[in-house]
């Protein structure tokens, strides 16, 4: 396997192509619900900090990115462009303008639980640096990130069953991203939430199919719900493992070793599919972790890693329908591991 790693060279090209978009307002499609003409309004009156980057959750994710890069390479070329950006727009006033959002009646299920997830993985970033700018950047987040965090807390007791469609409805995704902003913050009340619904949903789950990718999919749902597990078990995840995929070591379901197929980048819905191999990425080099060395299982996790960046990793930017928001699932699956 090719050895993929994050340098400067690459962070700072993730770095420019966030830049280019994420105060880019159009084109924009809106999640937003009218309930009169006063409601119609442009995406960046009714959203001050999050308006670009096509959607709402891209733009959020492509401001954690920069976070990341911020923290990982604070003399990079980019790092006062960042810098500017922020303080311009993590500022009391434009926060409480994307907070206030959210009490509308209609905003109840506004990027749930997708949008949820990006915006408590960015303060959950944020919360890690240690300058001074980071910490008044994270400061002025929280109120935002508190309200999130209330709504998972409100929402993951009453959700009866999971949702392991490969796009943006995915619980398994949405819970291994609230993990990490519980541990990062010390959220103690929405980290037990997460754990104990991860069990109750996918704790019993064996002999996975993956039947996958569907035709617009940017997650692997075998692999994200693996991911998930991975966190939440522990020491416990590798007997899990061992139930959920157990024939791994064989290279079956081969579906789950084998890139997806992009046969058009410009429509956005096919372009998802460079998600699924950057996604897939990401997962394996992260579960290829926790069997013992050796392990066959460990091996065939890190084989597949290569192939899957090579198929996708070339095509982060080029068109803006995979533009606006690869870079991320780029920047995970080379930091993973």
């Amino acid at each position: 396997m090719t050895d993929h790693a994050l340098t400067p060279e690459i962070a700072d090209r993730f770095a420019r192509i966030a830049l280019a978009h994420v105060a880019k307002e159009y084109p924009n499609k809106l999640d937003h619900v009218l309930t009169g003409p006063g409601d119609a309004e442009t995406p960046r009156a009714l959203h001050p900090i999050f308006f670009g980057s096509f959607d709402w959750h891209s733009c959020v994710h492509g401001y954690w990115l920069l976070a990341r890069l911020y923290r990982r390479f604070p003399d990079g070329a980019e790092a006062a462009a960042i810098r500017a950006l922020f303080d311009d727009a993590f500022t009391p006033a434009k926060v409480e303008a994307e907070r206030a959002y959210l009490d509308r009646p209609s905003s109840a299920g506004f990027e749930r639980p997708y949008g949820w997830a990006w915006a408590l993985m960015l303060a959950g970033e944020l919360a890690r640096h240690d300058s001074a700018e980071a910490r008044a950047w994270f400061g002025a987040i929280t109120p935002l990130a508190h309200a999130f965090a209330a709504r998972f807390t409100s929402y993951l007791p009453k959700a009866t069953y999971p949702v392991r469609a490969g796009v943006h409805s995915n619980t398994a995704f949405a819970l291994t991203l609230a993990q990490d902003y519980a541990d990062a913050v010390g959220d103690a009340e929405l980290a037990r939430l997460a754990a104990d619904k991860a069990i109750a949903w996918y704790g019993a789950d064996a002999d996975c199919q993956a039947w996958e990718p569907s035709g617009d999919d940017f997650l692997s749902s075998a692999l994200i719900e693996a991911e998930c597990m991975r966190r939440t078990l522990g020491a416990e995840f590798p007997a899990w493992f061992a139930r959920f995929l157990p024939r791994v070591a064989q290279g079956e379901p081969a579906s789950l070793f084998t890139p997806a197929v992009v046969s058009d980048r410009t429509d956005g819905k096919i372009a998802h599919l460079d998600g699924v191999n950057l996604s897939r990425a990401w997962c394996w080099r992260s579960i290829a972790g926790a069997p013992p060395a050796g392990d066959p299982a460990r091996e065939r996790a890190l084989a597949a890693v290569g192939p899957h960046l090579d198929a996708s990793l070339p095509h982060v930017a080029g068109d803006y329908m995979g533009e606006h928001w690869l870079a991320t699932y780029a920047l995970l699956a080379l930091e993973a591991g």
